[in-house]
């Protein structure tokens, strides 16, 4: 059984699928990826498809699944160098790939990823900044405080 590799690049982990997608070769990736995401902490998952010329339903339904695995592991997931001549097929087979972001190349998939953590790590700093509850005057959206009559 042919192995795809999963390489580390910072905090993210690069998935380059080089060879046509048999069961057993994409359930294996399923595995490896997950055990690399838990492994490493990384918060990315970038996917690039590139070289593959066709993707039937089995592979979309791996894609969708790597990403959900991904998710409830706190890690993100980009498919990157989607020929048209796939995304047609995809969306033929009704295949919407929820959950999985989209970028032209790996370049742009980082930056995406990266604009995303940064997003998360803005949030967790301050769930709740001003402009979400304060009104342009600077009170309190929810708690006015009255200056009398």
């Amino acid at each position: 059984m042919i192995r795809v590799p999963v390489l580390k690049i910072g905090d993210l982990l690069l998935v380059s699928i080089q060879v046509d997608m048999e069961d057993q070769t994409a359930l294996a990736l399923q595995e490896d990826l997950a055990d690399r995401i838990v492994a490493t902490g990384c918060h990315g998952v970038i996917i690039d498809i590139t070289a593959m010329d066709i993707v039937d339903s089995f592979v979309g339904r791996m894609l969708s699944s790597i990403a959900g695995i991904a998710r409830v592991l706190d890690a993100d997931t980009v498919v990157v160098g989607m020929r048209p001549a796939v995304a047609i097929t995809l969306v033929e087979l009704g295949l919407s790939l929820d959950g999985i972001q989209t970028a032209l190349n790996v370049e742009l998939g980082m930056e995406l990823l990266a604009r995303a953590r940064a997003d998360e790590v803005a949030y967790a700093a301050d769930p709740y900044p001003p402009e979400v509850w304060a009104l342009p005057d600077g009170t309190d959206r929810d708690h006015p405080i009255s200056t009398g009559p």
